[in-house]
């Protein structure tokens, strides 16, 4: 009996496999021409890889350093001073030092947060009543020797 279902089981495939065949065969030539295109742009992109690595080798990775200008210890004016303090410090701490007052008495916009609303002693720093985030090391800069 095994022999029998394996027999039949033989007839049944070999239809299927015939239908496969046809079906291959219609789409063959397209197929051929699509993959010949493909085969034509894969080897050109390895060419241009293979000349990228060898114009750039790699380079040690090396320990960052702090730019020495941001580190420089600088005096602030009699304006800036009243928020931050007389000391003279970088310009990384005069930023910190500036957004902890910012946030301390509750100066940013509340619709946009980009914005910082100068209370009386920021806007003797500022010259203005509203700075964004981004000028504001430009004027401070001012203020710092």
């Amino acid at each position: 009996m095994a022999k029998a279902t394996k027999k039949a089981t033989a007839k049944k495939a070999a239809p299927k496999k015939a239908t496969a065949k046809k079906a291959t065969a219609k789409t063959a030539a397209p197929a051929k021409k699509a993959t010949a295109k493909k085969a034509t742009a894969k080897t050109a992109a390895p060419a241009k890889k293979a000349t990228a690595k060898v114009a750039a080798p790699k380079k040690a990775k090396t320990a960052r350093k702090p730019n020495a200008a941001f580190m420089k210890a600088l005096t602030p004016s009699a304006e800036l001073a009243a928020v931050i303090g007389a000391t003279a410090v970088a310009r990384t701490e005069v930023v910190k030092k500036l957004w902890a007052y910012i946030r301390k008495n509750n100066l940013q916009n509340p619709k946009n947060k980009r914005n910082i609303l100068a209370d009386e002693k920021l806007k003797k720093v500022f010259g203005k009543g509203e700075v964004s985030m981004f000028e504001l090391a430009a004027l401070i800069g001012k203020h710092l020797k």
